[in-house]
């Protein structure tokens, strides 16, 4: 999904660039990507012969490795003429990324978390960089389409809500499981509660791996699904929001939008905890999930968080990606 937004932004900017995946072909998404596709019996980074030879009869000038690709892969595209991307989205996959190996071969190195998430760059890392002549990994955020004035009051319409009087609540994919239960069904408890105390509309996210009914609740609006650019759309225009701990938490502070984190799978926790630390969001488990959204829904709970809110500096990585990739393309024409 990272990679599709960037590749719709940079058709945006360049709209005669040729722009091409090469994807799994037994991954669930193939079918609605919405460019050219070249079809892998594997993985991308599984399938270097292929991959190799795509990129060999391409000769593209630029080629996005995102999260994924091996070394011999990355040599390849530079052989070609190609200017090479390489996303990181952990410290696992940035120390990756730092290989000598692989970051001679690479021109730009993006990190899609903020630094004060995932942290700076060790002392050894940084010493490599300088000695070797490097690329420094360049912090970018979450990617996110932006929301968009016109879909976003479609969209409210057809839900019959109002910007900036409803809450919406999410636990992501729908599968998070708790308690011999699922963290979803503890995000509707919160609802309820929520909509009990102030008489606001909720929307809860089910998330597509949610294997029950959709529930039938007054004052809570229940959806199976939204695709990321709508769910973007409603996160910008709700009051406030209660999420899990993902992708969409980050996406909820660029927007400045008060938020309760809830962590719902192992790797959670820790981005909360400096996300709390940085005093961006409010956060609460899973147990103590319903009184913790009690009283989150006080306003002068969302107002402290609001203000600090407007004094953060993070702002949609789409926007920062595509500064240095424009800066990187138009140096090489």
């Amino acid at each position: 999904m990272r990679s599709l937004i960037l590749a719709q932004a940079l058709a945006d900017r360049f709209p005669r660039a040729r722009i091409e995946f090469l994807l799994n072909r037994h991954a669930p998404y193939t079918a609605e990507c919405p460019f050219p596709v070249t079809l892998l019996d594997s993985s991308p980074t599984r399938a270097t012969a292929a991959v190799n030879d795509a990129i060999e009869n391409m000769v593209p000038d630029l080629v996005v490795f995102d999260a994924s690709g091996r070394k011999k892969q990355l040599e390849c595209a530079q052989e070609v003429g190609a200017a090479v991307v390489f996303i990181s989205q952990h410290k696992r996959k940035r120390r990756r990324g730092l290989r000598i190996g692989r970051a001679k071969v690479t021109d730009l190195h993006l990190v899609a978390q903020p630094e004060f998430i995932i942290g700076p760059l060790g002392w050894l890392e940084r010493l490599k960089c300088a000695w070797f002549k490097l690329p420094r990994p360049k912090n970018i955020g979450a990617v996110f389409f932006p929301p968009t004035p016109d879909r976003q009051e479609r969209l409210l319409a057809e839900l019959g809500l109002e910007r900036g009087n409803f809450l919406l609540f999410s636990a992501g994919s729908g599968g998070h499981k708790w308690n011999q239960g699922l963290a979803t069904d503890r995000f509707l408890d919160a609802a309820k509660e929520a909509n009990q105390k102030t008489a606001m509309p909720c929307l809860l996210v089910l998330g597509p791996n949610y294997p029950g009914e959709t529930p039938d609740v007054e004052g809570v609006h229940c959806l199976r699904s939204m695709t990321p650019m709508d769910f973007v759309n409603v996160l910008d225009a709700a009051t406030a929001a209660v999420l899990g701990g993902g992708d969409t938490l980050l996406q909820a502070i660029a927007l400045g939008k008060p938020t309760l984190a809830v962590p719902v799978s192992k790797d959670q926790p820790a981005r909360i905890r400096r996300c709390v630390e940085q005093g961006l969001v409010l956060s609460a488990s899973l147990p103590t999930l319903v009184a913790a959204a009690h009283n989150f829904v006080t306003e002068e709970r969302q107002r402290v968080l609001r203000h600090k809110l407007m004094q953060q500096t993070q702002e949609n990585g789409l926007h920062l990606a595509m500064k240095h990739m424009i800066t990187l393309i138009e140096d090489r024409l």
